[in-house]
């Protein structure tokens, strides 16, 4: 019944317009009824042979509306009709879209036929759930992973970053959560992925297995920036359409980064002024809303969100890395030098951190890994000296134990993509490392 009084009100019952009246850049100028057009509206600009180019209302100046495209500006000139749409932008998900993969607008791109719409509307910019409402987070959840497993044990309903440079592996650690976490639904967001790599992440890294229970929202480097930001929205929408049926859902977004450049743009066009590494303000309030989104519900489904965050030059403190840090509920570091020697995926533990920590742990398991966490950061310390041979064997107990248990932790740390480990099998394997020290 909701469903069908959205439906009902969304019949237009005139048709409303204006004319585009400049363009300059990504920025298009209309004139008309300004009081029918909202920030964040869709406008729908007629060009030649009867196709519309898709815009969004990004702002006012003086008595013009200031649109942004979700597709090229080609053929659109002065006096075209601008086509006032609705002010509730969203999609009507169902069940039959997991296996599908979609673009930034919810319209399906893998060939094989029309998606059926669900009864409700779920805007692409919701609200986060009230705070005093929202559930606390679940029980551990799974990840297949052995080092987040253990080390970072990750509860129904967190929210964990996974900062990275460049060829680091991201990818290959996303696609082995996305097999390998025992949730109910995953829906993953590609925002400005390269083209090229789409189809191998589908085929090679998720797999078909991994498909049948995943949605993939795609929106390649080349698309407009609304379309990449667009990307981040829609997975989060489809995401919070699988919590409120009671699953346990996995979204993730590769990545942040992304998101946050395609927002710049957005608020540079919009004439926001610049600031840290020029980036606007509004990146900084829209990534809070972003990530806020996931999370617990207010009944019993979860969004378990883990999202990439692709640092500049290897730089965790750069800004959008920075903020994002503040927001989530812990951040997976993946580093380069680990990668270079061989081990993947390339996660340095020590610093790498789960908010839910030492609670979400097994309490009988938990010993064993704070002293695997103690053996790693004694190794750390003394890695330079032992490497260049100017530590002498007994000098140092704990030192002789570290050295002991090096190998045998980077064996477990390293895991291939087509490995699979469980939580208890993880804390199983930890402790018999630890204990035959």
């Amino acid at each position: 019944m909701k469903g069908l009084i959205q439906a009902a009100r969304d019949i237009p019952d005139r048709e409303v317009f204006g004319r585009v009246v400049a363009v300059r850049g990504l920025l298009v100028e209309v004139a008309g009824p300004l009081g029918m057009m909202a920030v964040g509206g869709r406008i729908g600009i007629e060009v030649a042979e009867g196709r519309e180019v898709p815009c969004e209302v990004v702002g006012f100046a003086g008595d013009r509306a200031l649109l942004m495209p979700f597709a090229t500006l080609d053929g659109v000139r002065r006096g075209c009709r601008a086509l006032v749409g609705s002010d509730h932008a969203g999609v009507k998900p169902s069940p039959k879209w997991l296996g599908r993969v979609v673009d930034a607008l919810g319209r399906p791109i893998d060939g094989k036929g029309p998606l059926p719409d669900g009864p409700l509307l779920y805007p692409f910019r919701e609200s986060p759930p009230s705070a005093h409402k929202r559930k606390r987070v679940g029980q551990p959840l799974d990840l297949g992973v052995r080092a987040l497993n253990t080390f970072l044990t990750t509860c129904r309903g967190q929210r964990m970053g996974i900062f990275a440079g460049s060829g680091v592996g991201k990818s290959v650690l996303l696609s082995m959560l996305a097999k390998y976490t025992k949730a109910d639904a995953a829906v993953i967001g590609l925002v400005g992925e390269r083209g090229r790599e789409v189809q191998e992440f589908l085929q090679d890294d998720l797999g078909e297995e991994g498909l049948k229970r995943s949605i993939v929202v795609v929106a390649t480097s080349d698309e407009p920036a609304l379309m990449r930001r667009q990307a981040a929205y829609l997975t989060l929408s489809l995401a919070e359409y699988f919590r409120d049926e009671g699953k346990d859902v996995l979204c993730m977004i590769d990545s942040i980064t992304r998101f946050a450049m395609a927002q710049r743009e957005v608020g540079l066009s919009a004439g926001e002024p610049p600031t840290a590494k020029g980036y606007t303000p509004t990146v900084f309030s829209e990534l809070p809303k972003l990530l806020e989104r996931a999370g617990p519900g207010e009944n019993e489904g979860t969004i378990t969100g883990l999202f990439t965050v692709l640092v500049d030059g290897d730089d965790h403190n750069e800004p959008v890395a920075d903020a994002v840090r503040g927001i989530l509920d812990g951040h997976i570091v993946m580093e380069r030098s680990i990668a270079e020697r061989g081990r993947y995926p390339a996660i340095n533990v020590l610093k790498s951190v789960s908010r839910t920590m030492p609670r979400s742990a097994d309490p009988n398991y938990l010993p064993f890994v704070k002293k695997a966490r103690a053996s790693m950061a004694t190794y750390s310390d003394m890695e330079e000296l032992i490497r260049l041979g100017a530590y002498r064997a007994g000098s140092s107990p704990e030192v002789d134990e570290a050295i002991a248990l090096n190998g045998p932790l980077e064996a477990f740390l390293s895991q291939g993509k087509e490995e699979a480990t469980s939580l208890s099998e993880a804390y199983e394997r930890l402790a018999q490392i630890l204990g035959r020290s």
